[in-house]
């Protein structure tokens, strides 16, 4: 992994997890890092929707949850709502979180 701003980061109650969303893929997956703007990490997230009416951000969450084994409920997208570059958190036991997000990321 590159040096910078890592892709997770524990904050109060969770952890926050910067996302670059790549909607109307072949397929759903997490697809590893990638470097973003200002030397911060990026997870790379695929999703087969359409991104409208908020679809790809439902296809997100739920890969996200399903891949970190959380509930929906406790993720939230803060930032970037309509925008491929994507701010999440996840609410829980941070240190646990941070482990399960850096085990799901590929390479």
């Amino acid at each position: 992994m590159a040096e910078g701003k890592p892709a997770a980061e524990a904050i109060a109650g969770g952890v926050r997890v910067y996302l670059r969303v790549t909607p109307r893929a072949s397929r759903t997956a997490i697809q590893g890092l990638m470097e973003g703007p200002e030397g911060r990490q990026l997870l790379k997230v695929a999703v087969t929707t359409v991104p409208e009416d908020g679809k790809a951000n439902e296809a997100v969450v739920k890969l996200l949850s399903k891949t970190w084994r959380v509930p929906k409920s406790s993720l939230t997208i803060v930032a970037g709502q309509t925008d491929r570059n994507k701010v999440v958190e996840v609410a829980g036991e941070a240190q646990a979180l941070l482990a399960v997000v850096r085990a799901s990321c590929p390479g």
